[in-house]
């Protein structure tokens, strides 16, 4: 993958350390805090709430310590130049809807991180947080997705950023709130048709939209790359996961869905390049 070629975003920022988190508010969990325990499901099978700061926002109450982070400046660069890539795709099709597309941050941490969602250990994996609107990644889960997941290419680490994005543009275009209206009717958040699945299906779908997209317009793609993308999204499948930490599956707690689901929404949106090909919410999976 050419990454170079791709526009260089100003939205990349670096967690300069500091304790304390901000809580959910007394405890109160929103659509935010519930999407970053859906993600817990992308790396660890553990209790979600040892993960996150529920303590309201008081300072040091088991909040997870965040320090300055030390970022090599050409992961910096490639962290910048897909989200520029993301920020020039999306603003496009926005525009092209008639719509205005604000770019996210992303904040680049290491050990925890204080969001407006809560404060999240490291352990969480990249997430995105709709409260602030920012995407956030620990630098070491580029060196898991090669050493735990097998895919070390830096298409298959560019998908992760597009996938987080993907979860973005859902909160631009109100599917967040749709979501949460649905969960409050009852409709599940776990479990193989959940909501939950069917957002990350989608945000697979979308960062497809952008790989599709973004080479029409950079043609920075290389033998192999697509591949590693999808060795990626196939690597983190809910069925996958269970099976490598539990050696079994339960359907039931899915969250992210199935290997074999995330490559195909991936790829819809890789081949068709199509935001209407991606209605997750709608029909089978």
């Amino acid at each position: 993958m050419d990454w170079q070629k791709g526009e260089e975003s100003q939205n990349v920022e670096v967690d300069s350390g500091g304790g304390g988190g901000r809580g959910f508010g007394g405890g109160r969990m929103g659509i935010g805090g519930i999407l970053i325990l859906a993600l817990l499901g992308w790396i660890f099978f553990k209790n979600p709430l040892a993960l996150l700061d529920q303590s309201g926002g008081q300072p040091g109450a088991n909040a997870p310590t965040s320090q300055p982070v030390q970022v090599d400046p050409q992961q910096k660069e490639f962290v910048s130049r897909v989200l520029g890539s993301t920020e020039k795709t999306w603003g496009d099709i926005f525009s092209g809807m008639g719509q205005t597309y604000t770019d996210p941050k992303l904040e680049l941490f290491s050990g925890g991180v204080n969001t407006a969602c809560g404060a999240a250990s490291t352990a969480v994996g990249p997430f995105y947080c709709p409260g602030d609107q920012k995407v956030y990644l620990d630098l070491d889960f580029f060196r898991e997705l090669g050493t735990r997941f097998h895919s070390s290419g830096d298409f298959a680490r560019a998908y992760v950023i597009a996938h987080e994005v993907g979860h973005h543009v859902q909160n631009q275009l109100g599917i967040f709130a749709k979501v949460s209206q649905m969960q409050r009717q009852g409709a599940p958040m776990e479990g193989a048709n959940g909501l939950s699945v069917r957002q990350e299906l989608q945000a697979d779908c979308f960062a497809g939209v952008w790989a599709n997209r973004t080479q029409q317009r950079l043609q920075w793609l290389q033998p192999g790359d697509v591949e590693s993308a999808l060795n990626a999204a196939s690597q983190i499948g809910d069925d996958t996961l269970q099976r490598e930490a539990r050696g079994t599956v339960v359907p039931d707690s899915f969250t992210h869905g199935t290997s074999a689901q995330r490559v195909k929404w991936f790829k819809t949106g890789l081949q068709s390049g199509d935001l209407n090909q991606c209605d997750t919410f709608s029909g089978d999976l």
